[in-house]
């Protein structure tokens, strides 16, 4: 069992960069699939980026593909999202997640959720 805590987000103008990271408090990610979620004001969670454990594999929403990196390393514990490029549109809380398998775009197979970083981009 792991508990995600992400870290990372704030208040950055368009065309600029965030880098969220997720840790866990408890337990240790190197075990999961790493996911990214974001859920803006009035919309549903979606889907952003995932890593399988062994970082062989990324998923990548369209949206995001070419401007975020998610990545891992298993020895601190830690997955990264790294922003650039970003876009008021990017605007939402980023929820980090554990899940079993391969790797996944899907919320429901995801186990373990963090409680969110707020990301605002200003135009």
């Amino acid at each position: 069992q792991v508990q995600p805590v992400e870290s990372g987000g704030g208040l950055v103008q368009a065309g600029g960069s965030l880098r969220l990271s997720c840790a866990t408090s408890e337990g240790t990610l190197s075990m999961y699939t790493m996911g990214w979620f974001r859920q803006a004001p009035g919309k549903e969670r979606e889907f952003v980026a995932a890593i399988s454990w062994r970082s062989s594999r990324t998923y990548y929403a369209d949206s995001v593909k070419d401007r975020f990196t998610i990545s891992r390393d298993n020895a601190k514990n830690t997955v990264y999202l790294q922003m650039n490029s970003l876009k008021p549109e990017d605007t939402a809380s980023y929820y980090c997640a554990a899940g079993p398998g391969g790797g996944s775009y899907y919320s429901i197979d995801y186990n373990y959720w963090g409680q969110g970083t707020q990301v605002t981009v200003s135009s």
